[in-house]
């Protein structure tokens, strides 16, 4: 089941000061990517959303209010975030960090999405027993990816997942969040390869010091003259 995200008038930051200011988008079924320049603000808006940090304005997730900083009670509701770093337990074994993603469930639930991750990341079925800190930093970002899947989200946010890949992972990656939202789970993304990113999704959003500086499909998104400009290093006449 999908999610709709509808977020008004939103601010966030740290020590007092606002990071983000008077945010207002919807997010709905499909794929949507955040873009910016760094410090524009993409985390802090995703940590926002998920209840890590104070907040201003109001976020309905499905028409129903999430509360301020209760990241338990977006978890309940369907939301799931992969933070920048990915954030894996490096002593522990690829299954029991995926586990830990299905913590809200039942034995009997966790089994059955651990069998369905596998079927979705072979990779990882293959590396089963292998401590997460010993796999390639692609394949860890894969682990964060379906340990956050492991709780069956409606609504799953990731944050920079190409972070520090090869070309080649980042394809994959991709991939993996286009493929997800196809099977009907809403995916916001914060990316940094902005041609990569345009490629897959459905709608992107630009963000600029805090603030929306556009919006629209992504292909459009992709042909204006911001992000040709200032992201992509198409010469404007």
């Amino acid at each position: 089941m999908t999610a709709h995200l509808k977020i008004q008038g939103l601010g966030a930051g740290y020590g007092g000061f606002n990071v983000i200011r008077s945010i207002d988008l919807e997010v709905g079924p499909g794929l949507t990517v955040i873009l910016g320049p760094n410090g524009a603000g993409k985390t802090t808006l995703l940590k926002a959303l998920a209840g890590l940090i104070p907040r201003t304005g109001t976020v309905l997730l499905d028409d129903a209010l999430l509360p301020v900083r209760q990241s338990g009670v977006a978890v309940r509701r369907g939301m799931a975030l992969v933070a920048e770093g990915r954030q894996l337990f490096p002593q522990m074994t690829v299954t029991e960090n995926l586990e830990l993603g299905g913590w809200l469930s039942t034995k009997a639930q966790r089994a059955e999405r651990l069998r369905r991750a596998f079927a979705d990341f072979p990779r990882l079925a293959e590396r089963a027993q292998q401590l997460a800190g010993t796999m390639s930093g692609g394949e860890q970002q894969m682990v964060a990816v379906a340990r956050a899947m492991m709780s069956a989200p409606r609504l799953l946010m990731l944050d920079e997942p190409s972070l520090g890949l090869a070309p080649r992972m980042v394809d994959e990656l991709l991939a993996i969040a286009r493929r997800i939202a196809d099977a009907g789970t809403t995916v916001l993304l914060v990316e940094q390869n902005v041609k990569k990113a345009l490629a897959v999704a459905d709608r992107a959003h630009v963000l600029e010091r805090g603030a929306l500086v556009d919006s629209g499909p992504a292909a459009e998104i992709a042909q204006s003259d911001i992000v040709r400009h200032a992201y992509l290093g198409v010469a404007t006449t």
